[in-house]
């Protein structure tokens, strides 16, 4: 089953979503923005806490559902004292997901920046009762 996939991750989000509730994840790294700019609700996600630099195959990680996403940018302000302020705009994209499975990647593509970072997981024969 290929899906896209999110990549450093934190392993404490990773451990709050195994426990079945779904959460809502702010990212702010481009490659994970770019993955998600063909994701839907319904679609599967896999989310591992290894870099995209390093993701190989056997790397593990889980399989979440979207239940919504967003994309939009968000305003920053800096100050640096005594000096100025320098207001700033940031890409972000948050996505709401609940857990389904433990998983493990058979396969990794586009690994480039400019491209969504897609696996081939394992299929689970059998799903997490939610």
């Amino acid at each position: 089953m290929k899906i896209n996939a999110l990549t450093g991750i934190s392993a404490t989000v990773i451990a709050e979503l195994k426990k079945g509730k779904a959460r809502t994840i702010e990212l702010q790294s481009a490659h994970n923005i770019i993955t998600l700019i063909e994701v839907l609700p319904g679609d599967h996600i896999f989310m591992t806490e290894i870099n995209e630099d390093d993701l190989a195959v056997g790397d593990p990680g889980i399989v979440v559902s979207v239940i919504s996403v967003s994309i939009g940018m968000k305003r920053m302000t800096e100050y640096a004292p005594l000096h100025y302020c320098e207001e700033k705009e940031r890409m972000t994209a948050r996505v709401k997901v609940q857990y389904v499975d433990k998983t493990t990647a058979k396969c990794v593509e586009g690994c480039e920046w400019e491209k969504p970072t897609i696996v081939d997981v394992i299929r689970s024969s059998v799903y997490h009762a939610g």
